[in-house]
């Protein structure tokens, strides 16, 4: 019992302690002077706030001039160097002399005058061949229609030939031909041929001799020729020139054996054997 009232009395008395000092902290609060302390804090704090930003400021400001300072002076170093090189290469031109860049100038203009003279000439070298080259082929070309034409017409004039009634005007179309083509051997013994159809025998061989001097072995030509001799009344150069005509052309010996111009040599031994022995 004496202790339940000893714990009541402590707890009364700390409670009414308790109740004491509260009522003093907040006697305290309510004072004027502390409100005054608080505000005094507070505007000091603020201060600081502004005195720090405004450090800062000064010194971010301090930094941008300071890079601004470094940039502007590499750019001046810059723009001085590239005086200064400006300066070395106009005293080296100073120190060359007019003199020398004018040579210099001659120099590179020959050179250039020499380089485009050496392609003219090589140009006009290669023109000169190309105007050679064509003048050549045109003529050729120009030739060649020619002959072409004489062809053409030599053909016609055969043709007009085949077609002639007469020897006369077979004559008259050989005649045509050898104008276009002198000394055509073809013509030449076709026209020899209608000679002796006319029986103009020594006109004949003549003809047949003009073709033998440029071919001897013609057989046409010795055919021809031996038909004139034949009918001349020449029977050994004519059996000699049959001969030599059949060595050359077996099919003439068929031929021979019914010609009318060896009608004088029929009864000759040498033209009996040739007609109608082995020959070879």
């Amino acid at each position: 019992m004496t202790l339940w009232l000893t714990s009541s009395a402590l707890y009364a008395t700390s409670n009414a302690e308790t109740q004491a000092s509260q009522a003093d902290k907040n006697q305290i609060h309510d004072k004027p002077l502390v409100e005054r302390y608080v505000l005094d804090e507070l505007k000091s704090l603020r201060h600081d706030f502004q005195d720090l930003e405004r450090r800062i400021t000064v010194d971010i400001t301090d930094r941008e001039l300071d890079v601004a300072d470094k940039s502007l002076g590499y750019a001046s170093n810059t723009v001085t160097y590239f005086f200064y090189i400006i300066a070395g290469v106009a005293s080296m031109i100073a120190m060359i002399g007019w003199q020398s860049l004018r040579e210099i100038r001659e120099n590179t203009k020959k050179m250039a005058n020499q380089q485009i003279k050496n392609i003219s000439e090589q140009y006009e070298k290669q023109f000169e061949t190309l105007e050679k080259d064509l003048r050549r082929k045109t003529r050729r070309i120009a030739d060649n229609h020619i002959e072409i034409e004489k062809i053409n017409e030599i053909h016609n004039l055969w043709l007009r030939a085949q077609k002639a009634q007469t020897p006369t005007q077979r004559i008259e179309a050989y005649d045509e031909i050898l104008k276009i083509r002198a000394g055509d051997l073809e013509a030449l013994t076709s026209k020899a041929d209608a000679v002796m159809e006319m029986r103009e025998f020594h006109w004949a061989l003549s003809i047949c001799n003009r073709v033998l001097e440029v071919d001897d072995n013609n057989q046409n030509a010795l055919y021809q020729r031996a038909c004139a001799y034949a009918c001349l009344g020449v029977e050994e150069q004519a059996i000699y020139d049959l001969t030599r005509a059949i060595a050359g052309r077996a099919t003439l010996k068929e031929l021979a054996a019914e010609e009318a111009d060896f009608e004088n040599l029929k009864g000759n031994e040498k033209f009996e054997q040739l007609m109608h022995g082995d020959h070879t």
